[in-house]
């Protein structure tokens, strides 16, 4: 990512809306900007076999693993405005099982990347199904969109929420009900 770049159009960015970014109070803004930038989109920097970084761990245990209210930010790629809420993530191990750090880093990873709420629940989903190679996996999301509250419609605490349901999660009622009942608090 091009500091210069970013920098030199956010420069241009504000003149375009009538303001003088050469006042003291814009001066380093096309800065902060590339920075904050660097920072909101980090996760394209990362990649699962770095943030996985061998914490599988083989492990005799068939009972579901729940995360719940893991917190997350990040940006929709349609309007650069920023998303929030939380996360919710469970498997059911097979054979092995992963650092539950792990499972925040994932998270943050996809996060830290534009992104459409649906794409993000099913990213988090396919890939701890293909890295664990469990029963099941499961993932919630809960989350405010500025581009909703600050633009377009306007409504203000209205929540989005998105899941994404693998093997024992989408083919049984029962297990599916107690990772909902889990994440509920």
């Amino acid at each position: 990512m091009s500091k210069d770049l970013i920098e030199s159009a956010v420069f241009q960015t504000l003149k375009e809306l009538g303001e003088d970014p050469e006042r003291e109070g814009l001066l380093k803004t096309p800065s902060r900007v590339a920075k904050s930038f660097r920072f909101l989109t980090k996760g394209y920097q990362e990649n699962v076999s770095e943030i996985l970084n061998g914490a599988l761990f083989t492990e005799d245990n068939d009972e579901m693993v729940t995360m719940r209210d893991i917190s997350l930010y990040s940006l929709c790629e349609h309007h650069l405005l920023p998303f929030f809420g939380k996360c919710h993530v469970a498997y059911i191990p097979k054979h092995k099982i992963v650092g539950i750090s792990k499972l925040v880093r994932l998270v943050e990873m996809f996060a830290r990347r534009l992104q459409v709420q649906e794409r993000m629940t099913k990213q988090i989903a396919d890939t701890l199904q293909q890295a664990l190679d469990p029963m099941g996996v499961a993932v919630v999301i809960e989350a405010q969109h500025m581009c909703m509250q600050m633009r377009g419609v306007q409504k203000r605490g209205s929540v989005v929420v998105t899941s994404h349901m693998l093997g024992a999660f989408r083919n049984q009622q029962a297990t599916r009900q107690e990772f909902m009942n889990l994440i509920k608090g």
